[in-house]
């Protein structure tokens, strides 16, 4: 059973307390290679995928505690593979409720009238969602951090001011009664759509705020139920409106309700107001225990760059979007992903600073991609205009029957990997391929020599190859499926694997070249040197 969340100062709950850190004795400005301000799942996977690459990292948060309360459930496959790099994936899994199947209800009908899969591509590792609260995964990803030398955690510390150097960022930071300095060559901050730093730094969102709100209640029941997603449009128990509903584990439950816009806030999330609605749902005679309350409204906005020098956004600080569609935590591991490599790589002088500008270009091109659908989704699931209900309510009926109808119903598109087509690091093909991954899209994963195909490529560049007879410039590992024992006939099969063919894939997972016959070592260095961020 997890653990009551308590209400803190400030009315956060705590999930698990930790405390504050003492500020360090010393008088002189402390030196950093790189500070991750926030300590959410942003902040911690960044500074734990930093941090395994061998850096030096310093967390700083002003929170000294794992919160609790309605916060990010749904949880990628895109992001569980990223999370299995950093260690923590299979925790996860086991402990979350794995989902593929989503449910569309519509009015008063039993039976749904469209439903999809998330996972249309089988045989891979991780399932297309797991559901699981947000402090789990950020207690998994604490304890990872905890055990790296490299990684030192300062919580309950608030950053009081942000200075550029020549080389670097000088943070003020108060800890307790006491202030101090530090310089660091690089700040990530990963501090949520309340973000300090971009504050201090004179820096805004542009975008949307939607005039509509939702009541998130996380209740706790035993029920036996399916682990899908249940999306009702107009249902009898929410008439006009929209429900949710999600299972989480420990037997706690994830409803939304929308709710209009001229409400009132505080009496919306009173209990007695709350049951009335969970009833509604689910029967006059339901047993529940309320977990957790809260209302929020739809914002999709973004700042209008994410690099300023050696300051870096990603995640809520950098970008905001509507929980439908589950694109706000999944959009801030997809930052992480990509940045953290590159930043490695810069950090190291193994590649120049112009490498960040496509971190800026391909995590802007992620959340303009997240920002369309969630605005897409909310305008779908919220028409305020007669002509845009008639078409939603005919899309909808049109859906039970049709099939061309149906992927016209939103009820949020689901956060899925995002290509690059266009990344300044991708190697255009020189021939026409019939099947398998373009660069710029992710790779897929596959079943290989009895384990998984994602798992092996790590962190680092790799050529995917098939019974290649070439050399490989340095920094780049081969992976040559010939050698391995076995039927590889469906990986084959998905990248159009021919003996000879080969793809230099990016320690992000991304495709960034590939060849249909053996090339030699130097057309693989001009692609690994344009995957770098080196122009040719």
């Amino acid at each position: 059973m997890a653990p009551q969340p308590v209400t803190h100062h400030r009315g956060v709950p705590v999930w698990r307390h930790i405390g504050a850190t003492a500020a360090p004795a010393t008088d002189v400005p402390e030196q950093a290679p790189v500070v991750v301000v926030g300590a959410g799942p942003v902040g911690l996977a960044m500074a734990l995928d930093l941090g395994r690459r061998g850096h030096k990292v310093l967390v700083i948060s002003k929170l000294d505690f794992i919160a609790g309360g309605s916060k990010a459930i749904c949880f990628s496959k895109r992001s569980l593979d990223i999370l299995e790099r950093l260690g923590v994936g299979q925790e996860l899994l086991q402990k979350g409720v794995t989902w593929n199947v989503g449910k569309v209800f519509w009015g008063d009908r039993e039976e749904s009238v469209y439903q999809f899969d998330m996972l249309p591509v089988k045989d891979q590792q991780y399932p297309g969602f797991i559901n699981l609260q947000q402090y789990y995964v950020e207690d998994a990803l604490l304890r990872a951090l905890q055990n790296l030398p490299n990684v030192e955690l300062r919580l309950g510390q608030q950053i009081e001011a942000v200075r550029h150097l020549p080389e670097g960022v000088e943070l003020e930071v108060l800890a307790g009664e006491s202030r101090y300095l530090i310089h660091a060559d690089w700040l990530v901050a990963c501090d949520g759509s309340k973000s300090t730093v971009r504050g201090l730094m004179g820096l805004d969102f542009d975008g949307r705020v939607f005039e509509e709100n939702f009541l998130i209640a996380d209740i706790r029941m035993e029920q036996e139920r399916p682990a899908e997603r249940w999306f009702w449009f107009d249902p009898p128990f929410n008439p006009g409106q929209s429900a949710l509903m999600h299972r989480q584990p420990d037997g706690v439950w994830r409803l939304d309700f929308q709710l209009g816009w001229g409400i009132d806030r505080q009496a919306c999330v009173q209990p007695e107001n709350v049951e009335r609605y969970v009833r509604a749902m689910l029967g006059p005679d339901v047993q529940f225990s309320q977990e957790w309350y809260s209302i929020y409204t739809f914002q999709c906005r973004r700042m209008s760059r994410f690099v300023h020098g050696h300051v870096l956004f990603a995640g809520d600080s950098a970008h905001l979007v509507s929980p439908f569609g589950a694109r706000g935590c999944n959009g801030g591991f997809a930052d992480i992903d990509n940045l953290g490599w590159k930043l490695d790589l810069v950090m190291r002088g193994q590649a120049g600073q112009e490498l960040l500008e496509s971190y800026n270009e391909e995590a802007v091109t992620t959340a303009d991609e997240n920002i369309l659908n969630s605005t897409r989704s909310t305008d779908f699931l919220t028409p305020k205009t007669t002509v845009s209900k008639a078409f939603r309510d005919a899309v909808l009926e049109l859906a039970a029957t049709e099939a061309f109808a149906r992927p016209f119903v939103n009820s949020g598109r689901l956060s899925t990997a995002i290509s690059y087509p266009q990344s300044r690091l991708n190697t255009p093909d020189d021939q026409v391929w019939n099947s398998g991954i373009a660069p710029g899209s992710p790779a897929l994963d596959a079943p290989v020599n009895g384990a998984w195909l994602l798992p092996q490529l790590g962190g680092r560049f790799v050529l995917l190859a098939n019974s290649w007879t070439q050399g490989l410039p340095v920094g780049v590992e081969l992976l040559d499926i010939a050698q391995w024992a076995g039927d590889h006939s469906l990986l084959q099969a998905r990248y159009g694997l021919q003996p000879g063919c080969g793809y230099l894939i990016r320690p992000d997972h991304y495709v960034a070249a590939r060849w249909q016959s053996p090339v030699s070592v130097a057309t693989v260095q001009a692609s690994l040197a344009r995957a770098q961020g080196v122009q040719q």
